[in-house]
């Protein structure tokens, strides 16, 4: 496909081109530093004008000055410089194994002030992969990596869905979910285990699966109950402290504020869950093919204090 005669006059040469003239005030100063004619670099630099369809220059004064196009022009070039700089750079470290994106998908459950510490910790690596974040709930955590969206799943419960055959996990540890209400709340002041039917009675606050297939999954939810569907569990969290329905939350998120007085555990006939929660990847079929960036994560993960991290330090901001 030909280059269009404007996206080459973008070259990273003709650029320099108008950097020089721009920086030296005249024609011919840039061309004796680029060692060049003085009426080819004009020439240059007409033919430049003449592909945009703009005047670089004001050729009235007796400096060459800039004209707006031309400043405009000159200050998305050093940038577009810069980019090609920063390209080429990255080409260079790809090519030892470095992937030039790593997407990771987190579970609700997940602490988001680990996965940030685990991201600045890997851009301390100076590593020239793009990370990209996404926030994934019940069933949806797991599919985003069966359909090639993320490289990383983070907070997959075991019994959500059947891995694929080429889908690796590994334990990351077990997470207790307790029952909890505000203070405020009409089952605050049971005496006794709440049965499912006087639960059920009440609003439900429930997370959003982020399936894509299907209605998803949902527990602890009665037939024909009061439900509140929130996209986060942070949405559920603030919810359930407005009293605005009750549910199961992760003991650790919930804590601070069962210390606080602002939520009260109430037991329930049904025993609180504690679920086994695993980290899952796409395994190449040539494990010489896996990237470094994902090496460099699954290697972290496998540290009981990361794995400690991400299911219990919850900080509250």
């Amino acid at each position: 496909m030909a280059i269009s005669a404007t996206r080459a006059a973008l070259s990273p040469e003709n650029l320099g081109l108008i950097e020089a003239v721009a920086r030296l005030g005249s024609m011919a100063a840039a061309a004796r530093e680029l060692g060049m004619v003085p009426s080819a670099l004009t020439y240059r630099i007409r033919q430049i004008e003449d592909a945009l369809d703009v005047l670089l220059f004001d050729r009235s004064a007796r400096r060459a000055q800039l004209t707006p196009a031309g400043a405009e022009l000159l200050r998305a070039g050093r940038y577009l410089l810069e980019e090609l700089d920063a390209v080429a750079r990255r080409v260079k470290r790809v090519a030892t194994g470095w992937e030039p994106e790593l997407t990771i998908a987190a579970d609700a459950v997940i602490a988001r002030g680990t996965l940030f510490e685990l991201a600045e910790a890997f851009y301390a690596e100076a590593a020239p992969t793009r990370l990209r974040l996404r926030a994934e709930t019940l069933s949806g955590t797991l599919e985003v990596l069966q359909a090639g969206q993320a490289d990383l799943a983070i907070g997959v419960a075991a019994n959500v869905t059947p891995m694929g055959p080429d889908i690796q996990t590994a334990p990351l540890g077990d997470i207790e979910f307790v029952f909890a209400v505000a203070p405020h709340h009409p089952l605050a002041a049971a005496e006794r285990a709440i049965s499912d039917e006087e639960r059920q009675r009440y609003r439900a606050v429930a997370v959003a699966d982020t399936t894509q297939r299907g209605r998803g999954v949902s527990h602890n939810i009665g037939p024909g109950q009061d439900v509140l569907t929130v996209p986060s569990m942070q949405h559920k969290l603030e919810a359930q402290l407005r009293g605005l329905g009750a549910g199961f939350l992760p003991l650790p998120l919930a804590q601070p504020f069962i210390a606080a007085g602002r939520l009260v555990i109430k037991e329930v006939q049904s025993p609180s869950r504690q679920i086994r929660m695993h980290y899952a990847w796409r395994q190449p079929r040539n494990a010489g093919s896996q990237g470094r960036a994902l090496r460099w994560r699954l290697d972290r993960l496998q540290h009981p204090t990361t794995q400690h991290a991400l299911l219990h330090h919850h900080h509250q901001t």
